[in-house]
């Protein structure tokens, strides 16, 4: 596998020896200064291009880059929606190469450059052969840093977890596995997720980013919270999916009451041992039953 140096030797120098390519810069995790490097980290490089479609139509020069595994390209992914995409101004190329590494490139032109480039905080300059790119701070990811809720966010979303558990519980008492997991999942995880967040950012000073889809929430969650966390998840039986749904509203519940406490929000105790009685009454009735009291 090449190391991120030959990595870098391969893209600079395709951009310098390529007179479309007037500058280049790199966004991502490789320029977030808290984010430990691994084998697995792409490359998000951008070139500001003088025009983009000849990139398109002749794609000879990814050669240069290695021998693919596999290329998507985003912009035209359109799974049969019609979307409203100037390829002339911006266009993107993810590529899986055979030596395990992975490049996202997007090429855009100068005017797209100039409207975005101050926007994104984690950019680092690498290339700039007519002088460009505007002067930037040094990357940073105090964007994606966790964000203190309001109260009507905290309401929705406490109001959602318990209200949307009900479906949970009668898609599982109808034997309907798909339509009970999609409605765990997009519903009470989400909200979970919410609270934990928020949680961390208490915890935190909200001065933290747990990470695109909250992939380092393990890094900040104590352990036994963890373990709870861990406990969420379960397999297509019944039996363990009733188990992870109390495991989820013990660790809501706690981690919710903390982010009440700490915000001065009202915590809906009501609806909590409403629907805890009411998810408990479910799972102990008959799949034949002809009432549901």
């Amino acid at each position: 596998m090449r190391n991120e140096q030959d990595m870098m030797d391969v893209i600079l120098s395709t951009a310098k020896d390529d007179e479309r390519i007037r500058a280049v810069y790199m966004n991502g995790s490789r320029t977030n200064p808290n984010v430990k490097k691994d084998i697995f980290q792409d490359y998000d490089i951008v070139f500001v291009v003088t025009e983009t479609m000849s990139f398109i139509k002749d794609k000879t020069w990814i050669d240069r880059f290695g021998e693919l595994i596999m290329m998507q390209e985003p912009d035209k992914n359109d799974f049969g929606i019609v979307q409203d995409i100037d390829f002339h101004k911006s266009y993107g190329f993810l590529m899986l190469f055979t030596d395990g590494n992975r490049i996202d490139l997007r090429i855009e032109t100068v005017e797209v450059m100039a409207e975005k480039y101050k926007k994104e905080k984690l950019t680092l300059p690498l290339l700039d052969k007519d002088h460009l790119l505007p002067a930037i701070s040094p990357p940073t990811d105090i964007d994606y840093y966790l964000k203190p809720p309001t109260k009507e966010e905290f309401d929705s979303y406490t109001n959602n977890f318990w209200w949307c558990l009900q479906n949970v519980a009668k898609g599982m008492w109808r034997d309907e596995l798909p339509y009970s997991k999609l409605m765990f999942e997009y519903t009470t995880r989400d909200a979970l997720d919410k609270i934990i967040a928020w949680w961390i950012g208490i915890q935190y000073e909200f001065q933290v980013s747990i990470g695109s889809l909250g992939k380092y929430v393990k890094n900040y969650l104590p352990k036994q919270y963890w373990n709870m966390y861990k406990g969420t998840y379960s397999n297509a039986e019944y039996d363990n999916m009733w188990e992870s749904i109390f495991v989820t509203c013990q660790l809501f519940r706690t981690l919710a009451q903390d982010v009440a406490a700490h915000f001065n929000f009202r915590y809906p105790i009501k609806d909590d041992n409403n629907m805890m009685s009411y998810l408990k009454h479910v799972r102990n009735l008959p799949f034949d039953a002809k009432e549901i009291y």
